[in-house]
């Protein structure tokens, strides 16, 4: 189930931004618990560049 989320969070991620993520990204997101992903679901429709998807891993990523 996990790894349904990360693919599906991923695939909106890139479509928001218009771009391929890096892979240091990627990995951090397949690290995520899956409350966390579904939290990035919603904050990542206010996004508008790389930086903010960065920003918020650095405040949210080591949540579990």
């Amino acid at each position: 189930m996990v790894g349904g989320a990360i693919a599906l969070v991923t695939r909106l991620i890139r479509r928001r931004l218009g771009q391929e993520l890096p892979e240091e990204i990627k990995s951090r997101l397949s690290q995520l618990p899956l409350p966390v992903l579904e939290d990035l679901s919603e904050a990542l429709l206010d996004f508008r560049s790389l930086g903010n998807l960065e920003q918020w891993l650095a405040s949210h990523g080591n949540a579990s």
